[in-house]
């Protein structure tokens, strides 16, 4: 990881926080001066599925320790008010089982149910609820009205469990949960009360970002490996990582209408998902590879490497108002991908490895960001590096598998 010296990273503490706090719309926070750091997050999208009557129970996995918890609920992408009856947090034992002596009401105002507006969120109250760094929750969502399609997350990497009619939030096991998915609903975030932490990582890219093929249910995403690589630091992590990745995200432009769980555009969602964390101190952004694979330029004309260095420009400079830093990893060797494009062609062409290239050697040598990381290089054949090194390679020659994701967390400079 290559960094330079620049202004922006002898800001103060307080005027990164009080920035950032004004850039996410959250500044209730910084006036009740409560350390709270982003322990988890989601990226939300449109698309998901309907729920009546029934209550979801998602494994949520945090990245840094707190002595209380409080979670985000979204029903940005919702056409209808959302309805919330009722919502417990506790820590996981396996599968969707709780320790029922860790099993915590969530409030919203003192309630414990809420109503969240179409197009809008919710912050909970805080729950006493100590939880360590690289641990298991389960939050049970109970669902009581027709939700319509729901504001979700795609590609969880893990199993949610849905339950049979009714409010099953205070359930320790699954017995009234038959079925599975792979996704979390609803579930935006979840914050914790740190005193000792200096804020909030963000992770912001699209499926290699995501873990889209990491192992399911290990945690073994990059941004997961990273923050268990900080949490060995002298005192523990003082750091919460958060994975802002969007399976199948481009930078520039929006989903297809008939994929709308691909979610707006990086651009777009920045400032919500990214500078919208709490106290968030850092973003790492790898991001482009779709907009390449699908020759997705501005405006619907073939893209330039130009597009996409505009594209980073602008997030530099919203990351820069808001005074975090923002550091640059270069895009991933993708030759002989398996996938088509939106148009039904190959994900890779010469002409868009070309883009790739220039992209990559823009950021690398631009000095645009505050520093950047060489994940191409990281991850890259020796002997062939348009291709992914075999043992990183999921078997899709574009996603790395868990071995290659925590290369790519090992690539990064903890100082």
């Amino acid at each position: 990881m290559k960094f330079r010296t620049r202004r922006t990273r002898e800001v103060t503490l307080a005027l990164l926080v009080s920035g950032a706090l004004a850039a996410s719309g959250t500044a209730t926070a910084g006036a009740a001066g409560q350390p709270w750091v982003g322990g988890w997050a989601a990226g939300m999208t449109a698309g998901g599925p309907g729920f009546s009557d029934q209550t979801v129970r998602m494994v949520v996995h945090t990245t840094v320790a707190g002595q209380k918890v409080r979670l985000r609920l979204s029903n940005r992408y919702g056409s209808a008010p959302l309805v919330i009856g009722a919502v417990n947090v506790a820590v996981r034992t396996s599968g969707g089982s709780v320790v029922a002596r860790t099993r915590h009401k969530v409030t919203f105002h003192g309630a414990t149910g809420a109503v969240v507006p179409a197009g809008g969120e919710l912050r909970s109250d805080a729950v006493d609820f100590t939880t360590a760094a690289d641990k298991d929750l389960l939050v049970s969502v109970y669902l009581p009205k027709r939700t319509g399609p729901a504001t979700f997350h795609s590609v969880a990497r893990d199993t949610s469990y849905v339950s049979t009619t009714g409010d099953h939030t205070a359930d320790t096991g699954t017995a009234n949960y038959p079925r599975t998915t792979s996704s979390w609903y609803f579930l935006d975030g979840l914050d914790v009360l740190n005193p000792r932490a200096r804020g909030t990582l963000v992770a912001f890219g699209d499926s290699i970002t995501d873990g889209f093929a990491s192992s399911p249910g290990t945690d073994t995403r990059w941004p997961d490996d990273l923050a268990r690589r900080l949490a060995t630091q002298p005192g523990g992590s003082r750091l919460g990582v958060v994975n802002a990745g969007i399976s199948g995200n481009r930078l520039l432009t929006d989903a297809p209408a008939a994929e709308p769980e691909l979610g707006v555009s990086g651009s777009d969602r920045f400032a919500h998902d990214a500078l919208g964390q709490p106290r968030v101190r850092s973003v790492i952004l790898l991001e482009g590879i779709n907009d390449i694979g699908n020759n997705a330029g501005p405006d619907g004309r073939p893209l330039t490497a130009r597009d996409l260095i505009d594209g980073y420009r602008a997030l530099i400079a919203k990351a820069h108002a808001a005074h975090v830093r923002i550091y640059g990893g270069t895009l991933l060797p993708y030759k002989d991908a398996t996938y088509t494009n939106t148009k039904g062609g190959p994900y890779y062409t010469a002409a868009g490895d070309a883009i790739r290239q220039k992209a990559n050697h823009w950021i690398l040598t631009s000095h645009a960001f505050d520093g950047t990381i060489d994940f191409a290089k990281t991850v890259a054949d020796p002997s062939d590096p348009l291709k992914l090194r075999a043992a990183y390679d999921s078997g899709d020659h574009l996603h790395p598998n868990s071995v290659g994701d925590q290369a790519m967390a090992d690539a990064i400079d903890l100082a």
